[in-house]
């Protein structure tokens, strides 16, 4: 019998303990995210849950078993990988307390991707929502609902989602430096933050040299992330993501149950 286990796959690591792999392994193909194992799954489209476009590490199952086991949540959550054509991944314009520079969702129209949809339950979807800082009024990430056809999600040949939701920076995202203010893509932890360390002098002087040093100082350094975060800003690195129109202001409640946040998937 084969070894449907995280760690026998190569899927077991968390980016929050691992920050210079960010955004972490993700599967080659749709499964259930089951505690420690990644089964098959045998449908693709959850219509009692609530569709979630992971850009970053919401698509590892390592990143997700953590959120879900710090909360104590142990119901099995269904990975669908799709074609998404639409969005890109971006680069978010805050520096991360976990030590690295996460992935945002950017408006694309040309963009064509293989993305992960994660289908969460009520509970699920608060843990997650939590740890993007939706609830706080300066967290770092709002909930939009993305519709098609702006956005297709294709989790099978033929089989077109109505929408789904993602997580949009509130802080912006970070251009490509050409001029255009075109949002530049996420290489991977090492390379951007390589390349961000290389291109500002006043970002080597807070965070180090190397992407290594880069990530120990941030590391539940607050301040100094948030002094990073104002750093992108100041020197002009910051552009929308193009998807700022579709978050809506959260309501009070608890995350995930507030009509506000929960239109229909038909």
């Amino acid at each position: 019998m084969e070894n449907r286990t995280l760690e026998a796959l190569g899927l077991g690591e968390a980016a929050r303990n691992q920050p210079l792999l960010y955004p972490g392994a993700w599967p080659r193909e749709s499964g259930l995210l089951d505690g420690d194992h990644f089964l098959p799954l045998d449908h693709l489209v959850h219509e009692d849950r609530s569709p979630v476009l992971a850009v970053g590490s919401n698509a590892s199952p390592g990143q997700l078993r953590h959120k879900m086991v710090e909360a104590r949540i142990a119901s099995p959550l269904p990975m669908v990988k799709a074609t998404v054509t639409g969005i890109d991944v971006g680069v978010s314009a805050h520096v991360s307390r976990m030590g690295y520079v996460s992935a945002s969702p950017v408006d694309a129209p040309d963009a064509v991707r293989e993305l992960f949809v994660i289908w969460l339950d009520a509970e699920q979807l608060a843990v997650v929502d939590s740890s993007e800082g939706v609830p706080l009024p300066n967290g770092n990430y709002g909930r939009a609902w993305l519709s098609a056809p702006e956005v297709r999600i294709e989790p099978a040949p033929g089989v077109v989602l109505p929408g789904v939701y993602a997580y949009v920076n509130r802080h912006g995202v970070l251009h490509d430096g050409t001029g255009t203010g075109t949002p530049r893509t996420h290489p991977g932890q090492r390379a951007l933050l390589t390349e961000l360390l290389v291109g500002s002098a006043r970002l080597r002087e807070l965070f180090g040299v190397t992407p290594e040093e880069f990530s120990a100082r941030a590391r539940a350094d607050r301040r100094l992330c948030e002094r990073g975060t104002r750093l992108f800003k100041d020197e002009k690195r910051v552009t929308a993501s193009g998807l700022e129109q579709h978050v809506r202001v959260q309501q009070t409640g608890s995350p995930g149950t507030g009509s506000s946040l929960s239109p229909p998937l038909r």
